[in-house]
Parts: structure tokens; C-alpha cells; sequence
């Protein structure tokens, strides 16, 4: 019989390619849900990806990152678990523990029914949110030796801090076990900005950004710069830190090449649309002061302000010389966002 692989959040962006990169692996896949309804999401990403219909190889479980109800059923028999639900508003809210909760919560949830249901290893979905953020200013390039500080005085937003804490809190989990003789593994990935297929109608947050500047919704640029990965290669390093011996216990940082900033994205949009779809496409960028005047007014742009003109670099490094990865371009990973965008279909 095929290992069974949970994954959580399958309805998500990365979590839908993470299950048809393990269904083409031939493994067979059982994913969480918050509702019985977000199962017809999952199999229309499937299908957009490619699987018309996995038939019983994919079964689903509904569960709740703050309730205990469901997990033991949602892990039993699995091999491996792929913990990648965590909440990723659009807006950042108030009050930071909406995101912290959820987040912290449900990463030792996830692990405390692994533990008890003999799963051999979990690879927890954290970010570069965990890694590069809160440090003073530098031109080195951040690794998975690096920690966001969250008591460094620097601002971080309610987002940076649950992926930090949730990562933090795991760690701490599996060391506690395995020293009470639990056999328990953990590994896990931290890309940052995540592009690539886009499979259904809710969009992610850098996605959403390629769609503003292909549709001509930026006039202006913002003064930022990004790592960028494609989503299947962001899936690839999940099954290679699940499979892999040598991962075991190991954080892997997911970017491909170098940062970029926002013109520089627009640029690459922009020569793949051509010349007349690529008008609109606005490279300039927006004077700071025009986002500062604008703050007050909205706490998107305010929670903007601290990353303008700020650049942080990370390396792949590790992941590509442990684990052999080898993530596509940046290009390609914008390319294959703006393809897959409604507007722009007719264009693969």
C-alpha cells in the first residue's frame, strides 16, 4: 500500500500543490478542511493542476487549528504529516493573537497527534517571516541560522510574529519529546514570497501583487524589495525534507537567486505581456512621502511603511547542496503567475 501523507490546509495555495506533487509521487494524501464544502475546492485546484480525479487516493478530514476535535482521526495511519495551514490575511488585524493563536496552536496540535499517532516525521510549513525580520539593517544574506527578534525594539507585524512563535513553539515540542523518548521528526521550510500556478479564485498576498501591476491597479510602485519562489518548487523541498534522512531536525530557506524589487518584477511582467498588453504596466516608483501622507488612512500602507527602501537578502544554500533542490527562476515563477491569472490565460 502507498505511504498516506496528511496535509494540512489543502485548500490553500501551497497546500493544493503540495498534494499533487505527492499524488504524482504516488503517495496517497488525506488533507484538513474547515468545512465539508471546501472539499469541492480542493479537487477543482487538483484539477487545474492537472488531476482530473485522484478517486480514493485523497480523503479529507475537518478540522480546527484551536480545536482539539478531529486530529487523531485526521493523522491516523499516516506516514508523514505536511503541516502547512496557518492563517495569511489579507490585512493584518488588530489584535496580533488572531493569527498568533491559530498559528502556535495549531503547529502543537498537529505535532502532539503526530506524536501520539507514531507519524514519522512532519514538515511544518514556517516562512522567511520566521528568519529575516526584526534585525538591524545588513547586506549579508539571511540563512536558516537566523532568527527573527521579536524583543529587538524594530517593528514586526502580527503575521511576522506567528510564524515565528509557531516555528519557535515546534522546535521546542520535538525537543521535549524526543527527550522523553519520542521518535517524533521534524524539518521545516521557509520560502519567502511565494508565486507560481495560480489553481483557484483565492488569491495569496505576493500573488495578488503580480495581479495589481499585470491589470495596471499600481500607477505607482512601492519602494519594496522581495525574495520569490515558485510554489512547485516550494512543494518539491516539502517532499524532499519529508523523504530525505539528512533533513531530519534541519530548517530549509526557500528563494530563488536574489531579491527584486518591485520595478524589476513589473519590468519582467511587462516584456512577458508585450508591448500593448504591457502599457498599463506602470515601473516608476511612488514617492515615500505620497504612502506616509496616506497612512493614517489605511493600515495597510501603514504596515508598509516600515519595509520601504529596505532590502533582505537569503540563500538557498542549504537546501540546494543538502537536498539536491533546484528551484526554477524568479522569471519563471512570475511568468507562470501571470499566465495562470483569470485575465490572462489565453496566454499559456
Amino acid at each position: 500500500m502507498p505511504d498516506l501523507v496528511l496535509v494540512t490546509g489543502g485548500s490553500g495555495f501551497v497546500g493544493a500543490h503540495c498534494i499533487i506533487a505527492l499524488l504524482e509521487a504516488g503517495y496517497d494524501v488525506r488533507t484538513t478542511i474547515r468545512t465539508p464544502a471546501r472539499a469541492a475546492d480542493v479537487r477543482s485546484q487538483l484539477k487545474a493542476g492537472g488531476i482530473d480525479d485522484p478517486g480514493d487516493r485523497l480523503s479529507f478530514a475537518v478540522t480546527d487549528l484551536l480545536s482539539d476535535d478531529g486530529w487523531a482521526d485526521a493523522v491516523a495511519g499516516c506516514r508523514f504529516v505536511l503541516h502547512v495551514a496557518s492563517p495569511f490575511p489579507a490585512f493584518m488585524p488588530r489584535d496580533p493573537d488572531e493569527l498568533i493563536r491559530p498559528a502556535r496552536e495549531g503547529a502543537l496540535r498537529v505535532l502532539r497527534a503526530s506524536l501520539d499517532a507514531g507519524v514519522e516525521r512532519v514538515v511544518l510549513t514556517s516562512s522567511f517571516a520566521a528568519i529575516g525580520y526584526g534585525h538591524a539593517p545588513t547586506d549579508r544574506a539571511f540563512t536558516e541560522e537566523d532568527w527573527t527578534e521579536l524583543d529587538s525594539g524594530r517593528p514586526v507585524t502580527a503575521y511576522v510574529q506567528s510564524k515565528t512563535l509557531a516555528e519557535r513553539a515546534a522546535w521546542d515540542f520535538v525537543a521535549d519529546a524526543r527527550s522523553k523518548g519520542g521518535a517524533l521528526e521534524l524539518a521545516t521550510v521557509n520560502p519567502v514570497g511565494v508565486l507560481g500556478p495560480v489553481l483557484g479564485p483565492d488569491l495569496s498576498s505576493s500573488v495578488e501583487l503580480v495581479r495589481l501591476v499585470a491589470e495596471g491597479r499600481l500607477p505607482r510602485l512601492p519602494d519594496a524589495s522581495f525574495g520569490l519562489v515558485d510554489v512547485r518548487d516550494v512543494a518539491a523541498l516539502h517532499l524532499l525534507a519529508m523523504t530525505r534522512p539528512e533533513a531530519a531536525g534541519e530548517r530549509f530557506l526557500a528563494i530563488a537567486g536574489e531579491v527584486m524589487s518591485a520595478p524589476e518584477l513589473a519590468l519582467v511582467i511587462r516584456g512577458h505581456l508585450g508591448e500593448q498588453a504591457g502599457q498599463r504596466v506602470a515601473t516608476k516608483l511612488m514617492p515615500s512621502w505620497v504612502l506616509k501622507a496616506a497612512a493614517p488612512f489605511s493600515s495597510r500602507v501603514r504596515d508598509s511603511l516600515p519595509e520601504l527602501g529596505t532590502v533582505r537578502r537569503a540563500s538557498s544554500e542549504k537546501a540546494i547542496r543538502v537536498l539536491g533542490w533546484s528551484p526554477r527562476t524568479r522569471e519563471e515563477a512570475i511568468i507562470a503567475t501571470v499566465d495562470t491569472l483569470p485575465t490572462y490565460r489565453s496566454h499559456r
